[in-house]
């Protein structure tokens, strides 16, 4: 099953950091976190990606253009030739695609965008800043019981982003509030499951997924939610970058990669 990571964003609220890159290439842990989302999928036997691009792109192309020089070690010899041997290279087993979406395109757009290179066929949807230890298996599982077009990872962090609302079953979402004040009600997570109907519901570049899309999937009973009661953490600001950056030089490995 491919995934989609949108990562297109400006991330203007971490400053300098995205002055020149894009928000999923600002580094925790020495690494960008785009590199820390796709291994938590890689590592649950998910590997062929569809990376929508859009500020700064061309700094994600070249990464994965040079990913042998980022991830092993490397011998320059100038004397013969400029001769370069890559010593114990660190190639993961996945299949990427990088996806111009433009530079001003909304979440829904980026992903219709995309829709040649995911086929007719169920996939899955993330954000290009938020790491989980969400059991992708028992995402997938949960999708395909309720049969329905989309499932939403739903977690419940301080009320900062786009709260879910769930019906009394606690799977089906009765409606979706965009950033509502703080009362630690579940909200999206990203880490979404979704069929290829989806694509019905995204008429523009200008379509914002978490909004129209997800309203009208709600009131058509379409939209269920994957409770996650792990670990889950968006990088919207420096703190969360600081936080984050801290995790990873613990004793211990980070927790989203604890599933």
């Amino acid at each position: 099953m491919k995934t989609v990571i949108l990562a297109g964003g400006l991330g203007t609220r971490l400053g300098e950091d995205t002055e020149l890159r894009p928000k999923p290439m600002v580094e925790i842990g020495g690494r960008p976190i785009l590199l820390h989302i796709m291994e938590i999928y890689a590592g649950q036997g998910f590997e062929e990606f569809i990376i929508c691009l859009g500020y700064r792109g061309y700094v994600i192309k070249e990464y994965f253009q040079n990913y042998l020089l980022h991830r092993s070690d490397v011998t320059f010899d100038f004397r013969n030739e400029n001769q370069m041997t890559v010593h114990r290279p660190a190639l993961p087993r996945w299949k990427v695609t990088l996806v111009e979406t433009g530079p001003d395109t909304q979440t829904g757009g980026r992903l219709a965008r995309a829709a040649p290179y995911i086929g007719g066929e169920r996939f899955m949807l993330t954000y290009g800043d938020g790491v989980a230890n969400v059991d992708l298996r028992k995402l997938v599982a949960c999708h395909e019981a309720h049969g329905k077009l989309v499932t939403v990872t739903a977690v419940r962090p301080p009320g900062r982003f786009g709260a879910l609302v769930l019906a009394a079953d606690q799977r089906q979402v009765a409606h979706f509030e965009e950033k509502p004040s703080g009362d630690g009600g579940w909200i999206n997570g990203g880490f979404f499951v979704l069929e290829p109907g989806i694509f019905r519901y995204l008429d523009s570049d200008a379509t914002v997924l978490e909004q129209d899309p997800l309203q009208r999937l709600a009131k058509a009973g379409e939209l269920y939610a994957y409770r996650h009661q792990g670990f889950w953490w968006a990088m919207d600001t420096l703190r969360d970058k600081r936080y984050l950056d801290g995790l990873c030089s613990g004793p211990q490995p980070p927790p989203w990669t604890r599933i």
